[in-house]
């Protein structure tokens, strides 16, 4: 006979533990503590198996039938309701192990173990702090929409570009996820036009020849940190990215073949790259031997000689010269040396751009033409040092060949 509500509640402990039949084959188990619990009894494969439903009053009397109902149907369609809680159970808990977060975690350190440099751990890192909205979430449980919701929630925030390096970065993740057996698809792939395209902005740079004389001039009279005064005049000489040279070390230069090589995992490239040294920048690199040699950073922090000089040490130095932002960066110094050097007509596109590391845009080009213009570029180098001495001193400068 079928149970009621009020027998249930009615039902006492005794020393042993007893069984109170509903039907098809749901019944009671209470306990001598007083817990009363579903069980569902059932035969599959010619084995007696018993399945658990819950604990009374959490679950009702008619939320134990729906749920012995939902076993019986997965024994109409051939499936072990037992075998697939279990199974279900481990899926569970791989989830659980397996989340964005987790996976974006262990992903990143197998870059760093591949050689990957330190900054892009860093930028890697940091773009997983803002992706924390769904680091807690399985991988494979992740839809499109929910990444689309992170991703907004940065944009709000008109943080145009990181929100575009979020989603690229969550591709990888989820394509490396893919990779290891634990997702099935990169729901960040048809995200692509759902973010909003950020305009570049370019670095804003010098390009008048007498604005540019003004400036080497207003950096040689700087009277802030003499580090500061030197990393603002070997800039412009050397074309290297900001980055680059503030994380220069003093292993790197070989001052008596006055030539710079960065090590590849510090170049945004990933190369390799050789910057040859002017009679000029070796003057400036005396005098820094001076101060911060002969080994550790070239550029160190004012606090530290463990630490590199700040990314912002040098813009912040312009501004109190008294340059807006809309005029001068240190990355800008590199438009300037690109646009001069181009207008100039004396050296070939190739030795410029190969000066400024730059990728060559056609990559068939790139995996045959690897001369390094070598010597074309030491000559280019210091007829730019130069050019730079002459436009500081105020030298009449004859106008650039702007046709060639």
């Amino acid at each position: 006979m079928a149970l009621t509500e009020l027998q249930i509640r009615k039902v006492h402990p005794t020393d042993k533990v007893t069984q109170h039949t509903d039907e098809r084959g749901l019944y009671l188990e209470v306990h001598p503590n007083g817990s009363k619990l579903w069980r569902y009894k059932y035969r599959y494969m010619g084995k007696q198996k018993r399945l658990a439903l819950g604990r009374y009053p959490d679950v009702g009397l008619a939320e134990a039938r729906r749920r012995r109902d939902d076993a019986r149907r997965q024994l109409d369609a051939g499936t072990d309701p037992l075998a697939e809680r279990k199974h279900d159970k481990l899926v569970a808990v791989f989830n659980a192990a397996n989340t964005f977060g987790e996976i974006a975690k262990e992903y990143i350190d197998k870059q760093v173990a591949q050689g990957q440099a330190d900054a892009t751990t860093q930028k890697a890192n940091w773009l997983l702090e803002q992706l924390q909205p769904i680091a807690a979430f399985p991988v494979a449980d992740l839809k499109p929409i929910d990444v689309l919701a992170a991703l907004k929630r940065i944009e709000a925030k008109g943080k145009y570009e990181t929100a575009r390096r979020c989603r690229s970065f969550a591709g990888r993740v989820f394509r490396y996820a893919v990779a290891t057996g634990r997702g099935e698809s990169d729901p960040s792939s048809i995200l692509r036009g759902a973010l909003i395209v950020h305009k570049v902005k370019h670095h804003a740079a010098i390009l008048d020849p007498k604005q540019m004389g003004e400036l080497l001039r207003s950096i040689d009279a700087y009277t802030g940190h003499a580090i500061t005064r030197l990393a603002m005049q070997v800039s412009p000489h050397v074309m290297a990215r900001p980055g680059e040279l503030r994380m220069a070390e003093w292993s790197e230069f070989d001052l008596d073949n006055a030539v710079w090589k960065i090590p590849a995992e510090r170049m945004k490239m990933r190369r390799p790259h050789e910057v040859p040294l002017s009679r000029q920048v070796l003057a400036y690199l005396e005098e820094l031997f001076t101060l911060t040699g002969p080994t550790g950073y070239v550029f160190p922090a004012f606090h530290t000689s463990r630490r590199p000089l700040s990314e912002n040490t040098v813009n912040q130095a312009f501004r109190r010269m008294g340059y807006a932002a809309g005029e001068v960066t240190a990355h800008g110094l590199r438009t300037t040396a690109s646009t001069l050097l181009n207008e100039s007509g004396k050296w070939s596109a190739d030795a410029i751009e190969r000066s400024l590391a730059h990728a060559d845009a056609n990559s068939i080009r790139a995996t045959y033409n690897r001369g390094r213009y070598w010597d074309e570029r030491i000559t280019m180098h210091q007829w730019w040092s130069d050019q730079l001495d002459m436009l500081r001193d105020g030298a009449t400068i004859l106008p650039f060949n702007r046709t060639a």
